[in-house]
């Protein structure tokens, strides 16, 4: 099952990049609040990250994985129990799921994504030297 997850590749390539998430962490894409959807570069951040189900952090950078073994009730339940932990109506877990599910399916596994508000583009992962 191919899953965002937070990842600290190409931290940095923003001036405003963070990484408040454990690496490897499942994250959503939360919406925005007004001052995220008048500018991706507000400071709150938000029209700019995706959110950790665990920690509830934030990070400008997610990684499309492959979680072999992960089923579709797992995702659920996880952004489930997410949702309620962060205040977000809980019931709204199997809509969040599916729509995401959806949006992973169209990128690569290995992927590094930014977003702009509702804008995502791959962020290039520089080759090692040599």
């Amino acid at each position: 099952m191919k899953l965002l997850v937070a990842t600290s590749k190409t931290q940095g390539a923003r001036e405003n990049d963070f990484n408040d998430c454990v690496e490897g962490e499942l994250i959503w894409i939360a919406p925005s609040c007004s001052d995220g959807e008048a500018s991706p570069d507000s400071e709150c951040g938000c029209g700019r990250s995706f959110g950790g189900l665990n920690s509830h952090g934030g990070t400008t950078t997610a990684l499309v994985a492959d979680l072999p073994g992960f089923s579709y009730s797992d995702y659920a339940e996880a952004l489930r129990s997410s949702l309620a932990a962060q205040g977000w109506p809980p019931e709204g877990a199997d809509e969040v799921a599916t729509g995401l599910l959806a949006f992973t399916s169209g990128w690569e596994v290995g992927a590094v994504l930014e977003r702009r508000r509702n804008w995502f583009a791959e962020r290039l992962v520089p080759a090692p030297p040599g």
